[in-house]
């Protein structure tokens, strides 16, 4: 059955007639703009429809979910890397998320009672905010659209949204399952719930929640978190190790991997190190930077092509 169905739009009316409030009358009487009302509205329908979680990550049947065509070969291209140059990053950010706009680099930071989104001058690193989120949320993937910023969260199956620049939280939306990763391209936001499935929704042209399965050598590639637009390519974090995903948008196949073991040196791990996460593009020069939960370096990098 399809992962999001037209009879989905009862069980809004359903539900808010069960005390769920319609937030996003709210969010259009904050002078919001009628595309971003229309995807708020959109993710509320959509996002009612139930979700395998990230640990059982086996996908869904239904048309609506697309993918690389199983038969088809493609060949993985491998890269290694070069440090470029390194920011001290503040190790206090259990990153979840990156973004730069603006000239400002904005940071999501989990954790529960800890969450918090933090706004530095990017390329300096000078902290010039830091709006903590409700205690009850874990903070994860975030990415801004025009002058909003979207914040996913882990368990808690909401989105958050600030309005730019002074980040004042202004409403929120149903997800179908956990956040992880957000990036966007143009009007249309892309995230993962840490399964083989990336889902997509053009806030401008108020169409459908969509999700693409992603599949290296034919095969389902899960744990996918942080996300990012790089180039035409939505390049992903895989949890748990210290590789990135190069992905079609728009067949889901990976067409590259890219290896990071030992960017962070031993003598820069403390105790509470964590994972590589975090990818973002300075969008004045391309240059591509990533970064980890707990880590005290925002690195730089450059591709360099291996032989697997």
């Amino acid at each position: 059955m399809p992962i999001f169905q037209p009879s989905v739009k009862l069980a809004v009316s359903r539900r808010v007639s069960q005390g769920l409030r319609p937030w996003w009358r709210h969010f259009i009487s904050c002078r919001t703009t009628h595309r971003t009302a229309r995807f708020i509205a959109l993710i509320g329908i959509c996002a009612l429809s139930p979700v395998t979680n990230a640990a059982e990550a086996a996908p869904a049947e239904g048309p609506s979910t697309l993918g690389g065509d199983a038969a088809t070969a493609v060949e993985v291209e491998h890269y290694g890397y070069s440090v470029v140059s390194r920011l001290r990053f503040d190790r206090n950010n259990f990153t979840q998320g990156l973004e730069i706009h603006d000239g400002r680099l904005y940071v999501s930071s989990g954790l529960y009672g800890q969450s918090v989104i933090r706004v530095y001058t990017f390329p300096s690193l000078e902290l010039i905010q830091s709006v903590p989120v409700d205690p009850r949320i874990f903070a994860e993937g975030l990415t801004v659209i025009g002058d909003r910023l979207f914040l996913l969260s882990w368990r808690e199956r909401v989105m958050l949204v600030y309005a730019l620049p002074d980040l004042s939280l202004i409403g929120q939306s149903p997800l179908p399952g956990q956040g992880w990763g957000a990036t966007h391209k143009g009007s249309t936001l892309w995230f993962s719930d840490g399964s083989d499935r990336l889902y997509s929704a053009d806030i401008a042209a108020g169409g459908k929640l969509s999700a693409l399965s992603v599949t290296l050598d034919r095969k389902p590639l899960r744990n996918l978190n942080e996300l990012e637009w790089v180039n035409g390519e939505i390049w992903a974090n895989v949890w748990q190790t210290d590789s990135i995903a190069r992905i079609d948008p728009e067949t889901g196949t990976v067409t590259g991997m890219i290896d990071l073991t030992g960017l962070l040196a031993e003598e820069d791990r403390l105790r509470d190190t964590d994972v590589l996460n975090g990818i973002v593009v300075d969008p004045v020069t391309g240059s591509i930077w990533v970064t980890g939960k707990r880590w005290p370096w925002l690195y730089e990098i450059a591709l360099e092509k291996t032989v697997p």
